[in-house]
């Protein structure tokens, strides 16, 4: 598939997919990010580290603008405490020497991906967590 096609099929999949599913494509793309910059860290290329960095800034500040904080309740409170705690984690080890932290948040949010990935798939665990609340949580999906 050329560039353009990839692009398309991207923002297709973005544009189609329910709000739970979106969310576990915006932790993979950070996760696929961070793990980027860590292979960048133990290559010396601080540049690329940098800039993979940024990118999962980004997807972090969109994850978090998409809080619905009126209705998504202590969730979205935890998840907004969450999500600061990474952007601060990934901004000091973007200037830090030894990239400390970067496996810290990695693992944070695999851990959350597959949480997503549970309430979204699994009924029993969609029971525990009405889809009010899920549906709640989170703002309207924009376009990227």
């Amino acid at each position: 598939m050329n560039a353009y096609g990839s692009e398309i099929y991207r923002q297709t999949q973005v544009t189609t997919v329910d709000k739970g599913r979106l969310i576990i494509i915006l932790y993979e793309g950070a996760i696929k990010f961070i793990r980027e910059a860590m292979k960048a860290q133990e290559a010396g290329d601080i540049p690329g580290k940098a800039s993979a960095i940024n990118r999962a800034l980004d997807i972090i500040n969109e994850l978090n603008q998409s809080l619905n904080m009126q209705e998504g309740g202590e969730i979205a409170v935890n998840l907004r405490r969450i999500y600061k705690f990474w952007n601060e984690h990934l901004l000091r080890a973007k200037v830090s020497r030894d990239g400390h932290g970067l496996g810290d948040v990695e693992g944070m949010m695999v851990s959350l991906a597959q949480a997503w990935e549970v309430v979204c798939n699994d009924p029993a665990a969609t029971k525990a967590a009405p889809k009010e609340t899920v549906k709640n949580m989170v703002a309207p999906a924009r376009t990227f």
